[in-house]
């Protein structure tokens, strides 16, 4: 089977928040309070995918309003954070949506992602992930987490769709 061949298989796509989503930093002023940078073209991306019926879910070890937020913005509603174990999510998105291993996706850029690469479909990285991500991955993108890494994958897949990821 080709890689295009998987790519048209997917189903379900598991996006990890920082490093993928963001640039991996984290700001936080005196009072505590929070922010992130997320990539537009990312988030348009995303939204071209789930209007074509691919299901995407965010699954974060840490806990953020601006998570709620952005996924809120983008239309995605499989959103869980604060999690320890990210296959038993997997697991569970899984079942819920009545889909195998080949039918998922997951984009990650450290250790936390691991288990889930090994069992997806497919396996993406972003260029600037964590090393021993990027000899797990089956594809590592061109460009950074938080800089249009997202979007070279939903382009990706669109592509093997024959769907115009210039079209939203």
């Amino acid at each position: 089977m080709t890689f295009e061949d998987q790519l048209r298989k997917i189903k379900l796509i598991i996006f990890d928040v920082d490093g993928v989503l963001t640039d991996g930093s984290l700001y936080l002023d005196d009072e505590g309070r929070e922010y992130k940078a997320f990539h537009s073209r990312d988030g348009l991306g995303m939204k071209m995918l789930l209007s074509k019926g691919i299901v995407l879910a965010i699954v974060t070890g840490r806990r953020s309003r601006l998570v709620d937020r952005r996924a809120r913005d983008l239309g995605i509603t499989e959103v869980y954070q604060g999690i320890k174990d990210k296959l038993a999510v997997f697991e569970t998105l899984k079942e819920k949506f009545h889909i195998g291993d080949d039918e998922t996706a997951c984009v990650g850029d450290d250790i936390p992602e691991l288990e889930i690469f090994q069992r997806a479909g497919i396996a993406f990285t972003v260029s600037d992930a964590h090393e021993r991500m990027k000899e797990e991955a089956d594809y590592v993108t061109h460009f950074p987490g938080g800089r249009g890494a997202v979007r070279e994958i939903t382009d990706l897949i669109m592509k093997a769709h024959g769907w115009d990821p210039f079209i939203p």
